[in-house]
């Protein structure tokens, strides 16, 4: 399972799973729901989640430092401004948020069982790397930032 570790992109898992959910939603019509004006309320949830994710970029490019985390060893500087006060995750948190209002657009109960799979993915194969290589190269920094900010929110 290490192999998996800082491989896939974070941008190709999240349209992995937008298929993916597609898809189910397509093929078990007959548990699907509907909520009124779900349009509206959908693209709201995802506004909110891009902005939140390019809040993340924006903020790694004001460092100076990588947006990839397949490469963490370009990582220069620990960022720990701006939408990083809140979330150490905000591009993930980011792309959580648009695959719910995928998932709620889509009115597909068991597309929504991708989110907590997106989540132990993302946990697993990207932060818990990440966070191992933060810790190597930024210290006792990194350790008292991760003890005051969570990592989704």
């Amino acid at each position: 399972m290490k192999a998996l570790e800082l491989k896939v992109p974070p941008v190709v898992v999240v349209a992995i799973a937008v298929g993916c959910m597609w898809a189910v939603s397509v093929i078990s019509p007959k548990i699907n729901f509907a909520i009124p004006r779900v349009a509206w309320f959908s693209a709201g949830i995802a506004v909110v989640g891009v902005c939140i994710a390019i809040l993340g970029v924006l903020q790694f490019r004001v460092a100076e430092t990588t947006v990839d985390p397949r490469v963490p060893e370009q990582s220069t500087n620990l960022v720990v401004s701006g939408v990083y006060r809140h979330s150490r995750n905000p591009m993930y948190l980011g792309f959580f948020l648009t695959l719910c209002a995928w998932g709620l657009y889509l009115g597909s109960v068991i597309s929504l069982l991708f989110l907590p799979v997106f989540i132990v993915y993302m946990n697993r194969f990207q932060i818990v790397p990440e966070e191992r290589f933060m810790h190597d190269q930024f210290g006792e920094v990194y350790d008292k930032y991760r003890s005051e900010v969570r990592r989704w929110i």
